[in-house]
Order: structure tokens, then sequence, then C-alpha cells
């Protein structure tokens, strides 16, 4: 049976609206709960979030909900996704979770699962969780006496900042860089600046006055020119953009000129190739990735092995495989040694090393292929999905036929919102458009 509440990244839907209301997260935490009750031991919970104004809501009902199962719960507050997987396995905690809608506006907000492994959680648990809160499983509610407590880790922060300054090389420092980062007004507001501070830059912190509503307005990865304008404003090195759970980044070098999650995963791949880091022979990112990785990595002779959108894919196929690399175009960057999951922040770091051990600028250093033309429209839609119709079919089948061999098209629903994404790329950017445009049109005369 199709998953009804969970998506590829979770739950996550409007505040106060199904499936994003107190009741529900109330009945995720006992259904969580009781998926994970393993053995007589005292079973914990990790719970985060990041800076959305709902998170007060959620927060407590979740709370409740595995306390009611008789597990005691450990609030950290705003904190990154990563540093919720980090802690998990860390504390020996049974389940972590995260509240956060990652980059979408405030009203949004959404809960992430993370097993004792620190992995997120597998479709068949999903599932497993979802049936028992449609079955209403009320089975492992606790005795009286036997009901979880509540507590806050007043040294979270402090925790997840020295676990990710031991991802940098001892041997580096970053004294002399001068560093923008822009934490989206989200949930490394905290952490990121005192990681980079603590390293020996010189930070310029943008995004890091969350008010509870502002979070990703405007600003972090979804909106990167904040970054770009400080990064020439202030004559700084490098850029960083997170995203508001901070587990995906897009940076700029000195010149404003954006770097994707595709071109940070060329540099880290290629310098830990040379170093005989790199494991699998290659790199994971899925079908969103630009053909121009894939040509580049051809030529150094390493692979790129494609999975369909979601880190947790890219990640199953890592830990199927053997890789530790892999990551998707939008800037989740999975470094296997040292996360189970995307950590903006960590991949960040690993880009810096690449450029202080090799000591040019990023802009010499980090742009190692042209990306192919690529465009991506996305096509909401309501009652009618337009991929139903003939006219959209015919227009999809012409396209694949116009591209040839040497381009590609993808057309795939989003997992997390009623929207259908149409992308295209190939050497020829103006047939690129007009087959993208061709079918985001027939879409629109379809569903009218």
């Amino acid at each position: 049976m199709a998953n009804k509440l969970f998506g590829t990244d979770g739950i996550r839907g409007t505040a106060n609206k199904p499936p994003m209301t107190a009741e529900i997260a109330l009945s995720v935490g006992e259904a969580a709960g009781a998926q994970f009750l393993r053995g007589d031991h005292r079973h914990r919970v990790i719970i985060a979030k990041d800076t959305r104004l709902s998170g007060y809501m959620l927060e407590p009902a979740l709370t409740a909900g595995f306390i009611s199962v008789g597990m005691d719960v450990i609030l950290v507050g705003p904190l990154p996704t990563p540093a919720v997987a980090m802690l998990t396995r860390s504390l020996r905690a049974d389940i972590g979770v995260m509240i956060s809608a990652s980059h979408n506006s405030y009203e949004d907000n959404g809960i992430k699962l993370f097993g004792p492994d620190g992995y997120k959680l597998s479709d068949e648990v999903e599932a497993a969780i979802e049936a028992r809160i449609g079955n209403g499983d009320v089975a492992h509610r606790a005795a009286p006496a036997q009901l979880g407590r509540a507590k806050r880790l007043e040294d979270a922060e402090g925790r997840y900042i020295e676990f990710a300054k031991n991802t940098f090389p001892r041997n580096l420092r970053l004294d002399g860089l001068k560093i923008v980062v822009d934490c989206a007004n989200g949930a490394a507001y905290k952490v990121a600046p005192s990681v980079l501070w603590e390293l020996g830059a010189e930070v310029v912190s943008v995004g890091v006055e969350p008010d509870g509503l502002n979070i990703n307005k405007g600003c972090g990865s979804t909106h990167c020119g904040v970054m770009q304008a400080a990064v020439v404003a202030h004559g700084a090195d490098l850029g960083i953009a997170l995203d508001g759970d901070a587990d995906r980044v897009i940076m700029c070098d000195e010149t404003g000129a954006l770097l994707d999650g595709d071109q940070i995963m060329a540099l880290v791949a290629d310098y830990w190739a040379r170093t005989d880091r790199l494991r699998g022979g290659g790199i994971v990112a899925t079908v969103m990735s630009n053909l121009g990785l894939e040509r580049y990595l051809k030529k150094i002779g390493l692979t790129l092995v494609r999975t369909k959108v979601g880190d947790r894919y890219v990640v199953e196929h890592m830990r199927q495989f053997g890789f530790n690399l892999g990551g998707e175009q939008s800037g989740h960057i999975i470094l296997s040694d040292y996360g189970t999951t995307g950590d903006g922040l960590i991949a960040a770091l690993q880009t810096l090393a690449v450029l202080a051990a090799s000591g040019q600028q990023a802009s010499e250093a980090a742009r190692l292929f042209t990306p192919i033309p690529q465009m991506l429209r996305n096509v909401t839609y309501g009652q009618q999905d337009p991929l139903d119709f003939t006219q959209v079919k015919s227009a999809i089948a012409e396209g694949e036929s116009r591209l040839g061999q040497d381009g590609r098209l993808l057309i795939r629903k989003s997992g997390t919102e009623p929207v259908v994404r149409v992308m295209a790329e190939g050497d020829d950017e103006n047939l690129v458009n007009e087959v993208v445009g061709d079918i985001v049109s027939a879409m629109h005369e379809a569903v009218q």
C-alpha cells in the first residue's frame, strides 16, 4: 500500500492542517515510538527542530506521543538535521526526530525520522508506522508508572560543533580566509558561524536572525543572491548558503559565481580520488545531476551512478555498494566517512579543505566542468494529473525524440507537493528550452 503520510523526505505539509497538526504529530510519536520499542531498557528519542513558529506546536505533541509509550525524550532545540542523525547514534537513542520542512517557507513544516543507526527510515518501516496510525494501535501505551520523561540536553550545540570541526583535516586551518555563511534564518544559525570561526576563518554571517516566520525567506540555498552579493561586497574568498535545516548547501566563489551540488561533488571526488580516499570507483547522484558532471567523471576514470530523486535513495545505494561520496545537484551531499545523511556544513568544510590544500582561489580550483544546458520548470496541478492526458504523453515522446541520445528528458512528480517537474538537458540550449516549453504548455492546456 502506498504511503499516505510519508513522502520522499518524511512527512510534510502546511502547519496546523493535516498532516501537520498537533493531533497527527501525537499519533506519529506514539506509532514511531511503538515501532522502535526493543527490549526492556529505558528507551530514548532525540527531538530537534528548525526555527519555524509551528515547531512550538509540533514539538510538545511529538513529545507527548513518545512519552505515552514509555520513551524518554531528549529535547535539543534548533539544530541541523545531520546533528540529529549524529546525536541519535552518539547518545544510543532508539529513534531521532527532526521537525523541519527543509527549504520550504515557514508556513510548512515536517517530521523526519531516523533509526538508531542514524539513517533515515526505509519505506518498509515508514509503512509500518503509518499502519499503526491507521489501525489506531494503542497496545503499546505505557502503564502510569512506566511513562517516559522529557529533559533538555544543554550541550547539544557544542557536541555538534566539535563533531563538525573534527571532520576538517587537523593539518589545515582556515586562517586568512574570509567566508560568508548564509544560515537561512534556520537551524544552523548558531552552529555554522561558530564552526567556521573556531577553525580560523573571518566570518560574515547573514540569515542568523530567525523570528519564526523568516526561515528561507529571501535567503539561504534557495535564494543565493544574498550570499553572492555579500561575498562581493565584503571581498570574501567564498560563500556558503545553507537551507532551513542545513542538510544542503550551495556555495559561490570569490566572484559570486555559484557552485551547486554537482560542482561540489566533482571537486571532492577528484581530490579524494587523487589522495586514495574515494571508495566505490566514483560517486552516487540522482537523475537530476548534470550531464556535464557525468562526462567529467568519466574523463578522470570515475563513474556516476544515478538513483531516483531523494538523498535517502542515494544513501541506500552508497551503503549497498560501498561508495563514500554521493549527493544531489540541489546541495544534499553525503559523505559517509563522517555522517549518515546530507550535511551542508560538513560538505562545505570538505570543499574548504580541498581549497586550503591547493592554495588556489575557489574560481581557479572549484569549477572543474562546464554544465550542459539544463532547463527545469515546475507545473502545479490540482485534481487532474497532467501526465494522464494523451496530448501530454505525445509532447513528452516528441521531446525525447528531438533531444536524441545526447540529451536527457526527465518528467517526475514531486514527493512533497502537487508539482510535476519537467527537466531537459543537452548541448543545444535553444532546443532544450523549446522541448521543456512545449511539454509545459501541453500540461497547462490539458488541465485547464
